[in-house]
């Protein structure tokens, strides 16, 4: 018998403009609360963009995503599946970000992870850039490597930038393979494109056994195919999500900060999650939402309908695996 309804408010009860804004209505349920053991899925925040090289704003991505994910219905009109009965979600809130100190930040995204999953809750962040996916990485696979299948334009595959400095949001995935929380031949990255400094990134991916499928070949082989193969790669085993918003074009998601043309549409960018139905999926992160690039809020509520989408498959993960 749970102490909350873990339902969200209905739009029928009170206006999506009404009342406080947490992900998609959901009850708000403190990661140092008693009622975290009532929780299968939690959605957080995490605003810290401290790894950004470009143009800075996904520090203020969790915020608006709340605020446009007050749209989200409780059935996926695609699939059918109606996540808020299948499992108690809540809005776990954000993590407390440190923008002066690198090293910190990580820790704290870091700690409050390992706590989520030492309750035995599932994880969907909201970013945040991308660097913010390493340290939920050590906080949830810490003692056993996962697979991921990974949206993006970009591959995060880089060792350093500027002098030497290992941590930014180009190099999270090289950071996590290095230190065992990915299992990299269980790591398919699609949607890879533009121009590029050189091929360190994809060198070190042929090395270690990382599946980058790009742009032109997601267009030639289509969804259906292509999403086969990322399930194989991933099997059965626990894997991990992470959609960059930038893995759509930017005529449907102008708002993040390292734009790449020549990507897919918003139903492509939906497709695509729906075509992760069956996998075990112990975590996932929709990332680098940048609110001053994003003046009418549709990249925003893009994003809300994908974290809306990994939310039904997370739901659906088979008994037992999670």
């Amino acid at each position: 018998m749970t102490s909350t309804d873990y339902t969200p408010v209905s739009g029928m009860d009170l206006p999506r403009f009404a009342g406080i804004p947490t992900f998609m209505r959901l009850p708000h349920v403190p990661v140092t609360s008693d009622q975290l053991s009532e929780v299968d899925i939690g959605l957080i925040g995490v605003p810290w963009d401290s790894g950004t090289t470009n143009r800075p704003g996904p520090r203020h991505g969790p915020r608006q995503l709340r605020d446009l994910s007050t749209m989200i219905r409780a059935q996926n009109g695609a699939t059918g599946v109606r996540p808020f009965e299948a499992v108690n979600c809540a809005d776990l809130g954000d993590v407390s970000p440190n923008p002066v100190d690198m090293q910190d930040g990580l820790n704290r995204v870091q700690e409050f992870f390992a706590k989520v999953k030492a309750a035995g809750v599932l994880p969907l962040m909201a970013g945040g850039d991308h660097l913010c996916s390493l340290p939920v990485l050590r906080g949830i696979a810490s003692d056993s490597p996962v697979g991921m299948v990974h949206f993006d334009s970009h591959t995060d595959l880089f060792d350093s930038y500027f002098d030497g400095n290992r941590y930014t949001h180009g190099t999270p995935f090289r950071r996590a393979v290095e230190e065992n929380l990915l299992d990299p031949e269980r790591v398919v990255q699609i949607g890879i494109r533009g121009t590029a400094y050189d091929r360190e990134d994809c060198d070190f991916a042929d090395a270690v056994g990382i599946r980058i499928i790009r742009i032109e070949e997601f267009f030639k082989r289509g969804i259906a195919d292509v999403m086969v193969e990322a399930r194989e790669i991933v099997g059965a085993s626990p894997c991990y999500v992470s959609y960059d918003i930038d893995f759509i074009d930017p005529t449907f998601a102008p708002g993040t900060g390292t734009p790449e043309v020549g990507g897919p549409n918003s139903f492509e960018a939906l497709q695509v999650v729906r075509e992760l139905q069956g996998l075990n999926v112990v975590g996932a992160d929709l990332v680098e939402v940048s609110p001053p690039f994003d003046m009418n809020g549709m990249t925003a509520w893009l994003g809300a309908s994908l974290m809306f989408e990994l939310l039904c498959v997370m739901s659906q993960v088979p008994s037992g695996n999670a």
